[in-house]
Parts: C-alpha cells; structure tokens; sequence
C-alpha cells in the first residue's frame, strides 16, 4: 500500500465519547500523585550503558532511592 500523505502529516480528528470524573476512592491522575506513591507504585524504562550489569544497575538504582524492594523485569541487549 503506496501513501500519498505521510501518515504524520494527516489531520486526525480526536474523538471523545464524554467527560469522566475519577472518584479519589479509586484513584487518582498520575501528576496529582506525590512522590513517596509513584516510587511506591513507578517504573523506570532505564536504557542500561554497557558496563555495568543488570545487577549492578538494580543495586545501584536500589540505594540511590532508599527503596528495599526493587527489581528488573529482563533486558534486551541491542549490540551494533
């Protein structure tokens, strides 16, 4: 399939169906959070240099935020 307009450069309308509340009961926007919640409930998309492992990385990461539970979910390694 051959584009005549580049796919960025097309007008998109956005559509909403309507306006919602969220009951602080259940949650809340996550720049109305404070700090101490998104370390609590945040992930961190870190790009790794290489060097250091995964391992070192998370401990590294552990002690900068005072945090005892930290972890990593896998790495992809990109080599050039």
């Amino acid at each position: 399939m051959i584009f005549k307009i580049p796919p960025w450069e097309i007008k998109r309308e956005i559509l909403i169906r309507f306006e919602a509340t969220t009951n602080e009961k259940y949650g809340k926007k996550p720049e109305e959070r404070s700090i101490e919640e998104l370390l609590s409930l945040g992930l961190i998309n870190l790009d790794k240099p290489r060097g250091p492992t995964s391992h070192d990385v998370t401990a590294n990461i552990r002690k900068v935020l005072e945090r005892k539970h930290i972890g990593q979910g896998g790495t992809l390694e990109y080599i050039k």
